[in-house]
């Protein structure tokens, strides 16, 4: 299972706050325990999410400096300068 938190948010997000969490299961995302979900944010999370729920590190996928159960990856969105929204940070948990 995969908890993605709302780790970081530059600029504004019209969609998350700092803290939200999505939780994936694979191929399932669990929306009675997700807080809030958008189509920028999914395009990136679910590139990445039936990798790390196989097993793949993040380290060898470029998400994370450290070897550890913990991915980071953010959102398409550009941010405020080009789109007027904002750029999250999301840190993926590994469970």
């Amino acid at each position: 299972m995969l908890k993605i938190e709302v780790k970081e948010i530059e600029g504004d997000c019209p969609v998350y706050d700092e803290g939200d969490e999505i939780f994936i299961e694979d191929p399932e995302i669990l929306l009675e325990r997700t807080d809030r979900l958008c189509t920028h944010a999914l395009a990136t999370i679910l590139h990445y999410s039936t990798a790390l729920e196989k097993g793949v590190k993040p380290l060898e996928l470029g998400l994370n400096k450290e070897d550890e159960n913990v991915a980071y990856v953010q959102c398409v969105d550009p941010g405020e300068s080009y789109t007027g929204g904002g750029t999250v940070v999301f840190r993926i948990d590994i469970t």
